[in-house]
């Protein structure tokens, strides 16, 4: 079969590297457009990208011409690492020229009509589609990914809410450096500290999360109904954000019960043949000291939430500490993955 022409926005960043990474040589998708700013149009991809990424720019793509941000591109499938700020404009200008934009960006996680997806845990936020042609008329549409703490956290979540009924949640997080983008966080505040402030990150882990687990009713998206706080720090760690987790439940699950839940979650027979789906979401570790974003990180080709730690919580009823990869779960494969998803789906005809 032939594969899917794609185009990505924003390809020069340290977001869009990831999608170059791995839409070049991903089964169902082919780049034939890489967009950016205006001083990088023009120029071959290897000129105008700081490739900051293991390697260097993928061979199939290093002499392709860079071109500006417009509803010109050759690829309909667009994938957005643009700023939330610049996507707030754009991305529904590609929408109504009739692209389908997978975005990483938060411009439109919360609209009422765009689904903010993790497959495995709610591909039926999908059917919000619907309501988006409906209200918007575009030709295209739009889906979103979650902010990368906010994966970490509703992935190991969407078992134990299933079995038990999720309440109360307390978020403590430790995010890398590379969640800032690059060049990042300067070397002076981060090195040899913890710098407990990230702008607007805490609101975005709060919504998000109850986004996430909740459900479609009548065609409208309800938020999970349970409280729901977060501290978010940033730390000097390069890639994976460490979440420590206290939950309190409806009907309080022992450890065994929740460690089971967690490790036997799979998702829907559609989403788990989806190309970047791990068999199975969500690895529980022994290890008392695990687990570790240099060690953890990578389980799963980066797609693998990884939890440890699981006992129970003197505050609330049990505790645990996840693993995430931000730059692989939490952005570009997420977005990549809702991609597959449109296209079993039907979207993408």
């Amino acid at each position: 079969m032939a594969k899917i022409p794609v185009s990505i926005l924003a390809a020069t960043g340290a977001v869009g590297q990831r999608f170059v990474q791995l839409l070049s040589k991903h089964p169902t998708f082919e780049i034939v457009s890489l967009a950016a700013s205006e001083r990088s149009a023009g120029k071959t991809y290897a000129e105008a990208a700081n490739w900051v990424l293991a390697g260097g720019p993928p061979q199939s793509v290093a002499q392709m011409k860079v071109q500006e941000i417009d509803t010109n591109l050759e690829g309909r499938l667009a994938f957005s690492a643009l700023p939330s700020s610049v996507a707030r404009e754009v991305e529904p200008q590609f929408a109504e020229a009739g692209y389908i934009v997978c975005s990483n960006a938060s411009a439109y996680r919360n609209a009422p009509d765009v689904p903010l997806l993790i497959p495995e845990i709610n591909a039926e936020h999908i059917a919000l589609l619907e309501k988006q042609k409906a209200e918007r008329g575009w030709e295209g549409l739009i889906v979103t990914s979650p902010n990368c703490t906010t994966t970490g956290v509703a992935i190991p979540l969407k078992p134990l809410d299933k079995s038990f009924g999720v309440k109360q949640v307390f978020i403590s997080s430790m995010q890398a450096i590379s969640g800032a983008g690059y060049p990042g966080v300067a070397s002076l505040d981060i090195m040899d500290n913890v710098v407990p402030y990230i702008g607007g990150e805490e609101d975005k882990v709060e919504e998000e999360t109850r986004l996430l687990l909740g459900s479609i009713v009548d065609g409208e998206r309800l938020p999970l109904d349970a409280a729901v706080t977060a501290h978010c720090n940033r730390v000097p760690v390069v890639d994976g954000h460490t979440v420590c987790l206290s939950v309190a439940f409806e009907n309080p699950p022992s450890v065994e019960e929740a460690v089971e839940a967690m490790a036997k979650f799979r998702a829907t027979k559609i989403v788990r043949d989806l190309p970047g789906v791990p068999e199975y979401p969500i690895w529980v570790t022994p290890e008392p000291d695990r687990p570790q974003p240099r060690r953890d990180r990578d389980n799963g080709n980066g797609m693998v939430i990884t939890v440890g730690r699981v006992r129970p919580c003197n505050l609330l009823d049990l505790r645990m500490v996840t693993v995430s990869h931000n730059t692989l779960r939490g952005a570009a494969s997420g977005a990549i993955l809702n991609a597959e998803l449109l296209a079993a789906e039907g979207y993408l005809k």
